[in-house]
């Protein structure tokens, strides 16, 4: 719908009122908040949340119900001499019921946990070290963001001004052109001295199409990355050069990444020991059946059952010490991790700040060399002029300053790229 309401306009106002100017903060910004998987925060967070509520139900009351009819081949009777023995000691006639084959029984059983060796709240320290490592895996993958769209923000910024100083080349030989068309009048220069001027043009406007051609490409893409519409009209605004001044402290969330391996590893074991402790419950029965409790009542009765359970499986001892040792060699390999990350983003820190005092001196010599080229080109028009050097030799010259000022701009934009590098290292 944008694009439909502004292409319009473009033929009623100038261009340059809808050109745009980006930063390389709301670029990094941008890039994170379109990047499909930012989407995973809210999933691991939600799968966390209903893994933490199904640990918490383990404290709520537990139902069952058990329902059996069965028929058995024979049942428990007094003996008949029993009987008689106990008649005649009362003085009356005593027999017992015979109990029904067929026998029926319903239970309701409620169990309460009462004490499970802290087994809950290690699943729940687990469920949440476990959502954490999630998020900062996720943030590692995210924070791969920032080199590509530095990568990308800055070759733009290097391509602009590479058109820049090639429209001033341009304007160059344009000038030289006309100068020496003066000049074939005067019998100074031949006319294959304006032929080498207009291969030198052509060259340039072919430089121009490829330029423009590979911006088109980076602004495509940054616009794919960041959701923004990036064309070769918007402006990039330079960013303020990064002054660390000592201060190499690492952040990467690779490092936050480990630590929450380390706490997931420490959650496990706290598991595997409440694992192996005893449980203690409450539970009640309630029932209907033939035969009840009173197993001589041959009559269908109600009757309950209340106590305290105490439950303990020992075959996870058996287990236990190995079970406790991987951890622990898990945990070293996660710390040896650390410590090898840690060796080669220093390496690489060095690396990266030699490189930026290494431009930020080279620097210093550009301006200098830009004036000296200027300088002794601006000496072969004037000695071309007087018929001293031939037009080949002032195309040298020309080409040599252009040289010398693309050099420079390469310079600066590499100075930003490794200052960014370098940030992007330690995240700081």
């Amino acid at each position: 719908m944008f694009k439909r309401i502004i292409y319009p306009l473009f033929l009623l106002f100038p261009l340059a009122i809808f050109s745009q100017t980006i930063q390389l903060d709301s670029c990094q910004k941008k890039a994170r908040e379109h990047y499909p998987l930012l989407k995973r925060y809210d999933l691991i967070a939600k799968t966390a949340e209903y893994t933490l509520s199904n640990a918490n139900k383990a404290y709520l009351p537990q139902f069952g119900i058990l329902a059996k009819a069965t028929y058995q081949s024979d049942v428990t009777a007094i003996p008949e001499a029993l009987g008689q023995v106990l008649s005649q000691l009362s003085g009356q006639p005593f027999s017992l019921p015979a109990l029904s084959k067929d026998q029926y029984q319903a239970v309701v059983e409620v169990n309460q946990l009462v004490w499970d060796g802290g087994m809950v709240q290690a699943q729940k320290e687990a469920v949440k070290a476990s959502s954490e490592a999630e998020k900062q895996k996720l943030e590692v993958d995210l924070y791969a963001l920032k080199e590509r769209v530095n990568n990308l923000y800055f070759g733009i910024m290097l391509i602009k001004e590479q058109l820049k100083l090639n429209r001033i080349l341009q304007d160059e030989l344009a000038n030289n052109y006309n100068r020496m068309e003066a000049y074939l009048k005067n019998g100074v220069v031949q006319s294959s001295d304006l032929d080498a001027v207009k291969v030198e043009q052509i060259n340039a406007m072919q430089s121009e199409t490829d330029l423009r051609s590979t911006l088109k490409s980076y602004c495509q893409m940054l616009s794919i990355f960041t959701g923004m519409q990036v064309d070769e009209n918007t402006a990039l605004e330079k960013p303020l050069l990064p002054v660390f001044e000592g201060n190499l402290e690492n952040r990467r969330p690779e490092l936050s990444l480990l630590d929450a391996q380390k706490n997931l590893l420490e959650s496990q074991r706290k598991t595997i020991l409440a694992g192996n402790l005893p449980k203690i419950g409450l539970f009640v029965q309630g029932g209907y059946g033939r035969p009840g409790l009173n197993f001589f009542d041959n009559r269908f009765t109600p009757f309950y059952i209340a106590g305290v359970r105490l439950s303990w499986n020992f075959g996870g001892l058996y287990t236990q010490k190995n079970d406790l040792a991987k951890i622990d060699i898990n945990q070293k390999e996660v710390e040896t991790q650390k410590e090898t990350f840690l060796f080669n983003n220093s390496l690489l820190t060095t690396q990266q700040q030699n490189e930026i005092d290494k431009l930020t001196e080279t620097m210093k010599n550009d301006d200098a060399i830009i004036a000296l080229r200027s300088n002794i080109k601006k000496a072969a028009e004037s000695k071309l002029e007087n018929g001293v050097i031939v037009v080949s030799d002032l195309l040298r010259e020309i080409n040599a300053e252009n040289l010398a000022r693309q050099t420079r701009s390469l310079h600066e934009i590499q100075l930003y790229m490794a200052a960014y590098q370098l940030k992007n290292t330690i995240n700081n």
